[in-house]
């Protein structure tokens, strides 16, 4: 029913922008009257593709090319919205004042030059900010408590799949050992694969080199691919799957729950904070990893965590659609006070979803220095 029920919204969604841009954008310009048939039809044949590549993620069966070219697509149209709404804006206002035609046809070419600027703009900058090699995102964390300095590197939302593959994973492990961390969490996310055609492209995480090892929890796209097989995978890589469960390392308690998209699949994995808590030391911080910030809204508000590590919003991935996710996750990127005693971390993620567009939101590798 999930499936169902998001498959239709999202199809409403790809019908919706591309014909607002079409109508209100590209339809709209002057230099494209003699090929507006043309373009008005690309658009169907656009829409057409977008909605393939949204009936086939489940079933896999197109090739890792065309799936680039058609999430390519998905980012521009939904770049090309943003654009039209922008548009819209100036256009509607500015074509009411009482101006003669001659000048309201000058300024009528100067704003669509100047809005096809912008869109061809925007959308160099997404995909140059998409293809591009991840940054190190340096951050200081005061934990009361913590008897020692603590060096934490965090890596989410690496999307190893269809696109990004061993390579890129092996260029984020190059970097990782860089950086002489102490611990390294992996928030979710790690792949949009299942077990049976993971083969050797994770085995990059083996040569990760940390003081106290490699910890892992669970996103939403582990649950889409088989959570059960993808963690006895990586258990073989020698990651430590954090299940609602806690180890005690390097002065803090490292604590992780499942994902809460466990609760939309009605599966058995769901996260439990008393169980990840069970046992913990109350003279050590806690630092507790959930895939998505929102889970910090089923807490109480009581519990000895310090801090959470998360990811899951790609820091909206494509400005402004950040917007949207603040919608559906309380905390979008970076560090935030939730409680008096317990601080949020929210990382914007190494890998990319959909289009490999990111704009307002780079790729990120974060080394966290925690201090007392």
């Amino acid at each position: 029913m999930f499936r169902a029920l998001f498959a239709l919204l999202a199809t409403l969604i790809i019908v919706g922008m591309n014909y607002y841009a079409y109508t209100r954008f590209l339809g709209r310009i002057d230099i494209f009257a003699k090929v507006r048939p043309w373009l008005k039809w690309g658009m169907v044949v656009v829409v057409g593709l977008e909605i393939l590549f949204l009936m086939t993620l489940r079933f896999d069966v197109l090739g890792s090319q065309i799936f680039f070219f058609i999430a390519s697509l998905l980012g521009i149209s939904f770049m090309l919205f943003c654009v039209a709404l922008v548009y819209d804006l100036v256009h509607v206002p500015l074509m009411r004042k009482s101006y003669d035609a001659s000048r309201r046809m000058v300024l009528k070419s100067i704003l669509d030059v100047t809005m096809l600027i912008l869109a061809i703009s925007y959308m160099a900058k997404g995909f140059l900010g998409g293809l591009s090699s991840s940054k190190v995102t340096e951050v200081t964390l005061r934990l009361k408590g913590l008897a020692e300095p603590l060096e934490v590197v965090q890596i989410t939302d690496v999307h190893i799949g269809k696109v990004l593959g061993r390579p890129f994973l092996e260029e984020v492990v190059q970097v990782i050992n860089t950086l002489n961390a102490d611990i390294v969490v992996i928030t979710g996310d790690l792949v949009d694969l299942s077990v049976e055609k993971i083969g050797d492209v994770l085995d990059p995480l083996r040569d990760i080199r940390s003081k106290f090892g490699v910890y892992f929890v669970p996103g939403n796209h582990e649950y889409f691919h088989g959570i059960e097989g993808i963690s006895t995978h990586l258990k073989t890589l020698h990651v430590k799957v954090l299940g609602n469960t806690h180890v005690q390392v390097g002065g803090i308690n490292l604590a992780g729950v499942y994902d809460v998209m466990a609760h939309r699949m009605n599966h058995p994995l769901v996260p439990d904070i008393a169980a990840a808590l069970a046992g913990h030391n109350p003279n050590l911080p806690t630092v507790l990893l959930a895939h998505q910030p929102k889970y910090i809204t089923h807490l109480k508000g009581d519990e000895p965590i310090d801090l959470v590590l998360c990811g899951h919003t790609h820091g909206g991935q494509i400005f402004p659609f950040g917007l949207l996710v603040l919608l559906d996750q309380p905390y979008l990127y970076g560090v935030y006070q939730h409680t008096a005693c317990t601080q949020v971390f929210v990382s914007s993620g190494v890998g990319y979803w959909g289009p490999p567009v990111r704009v307002n939101a780079p790729s990120e590798i974060v080394k966290l220095t925690l201090r007392s």
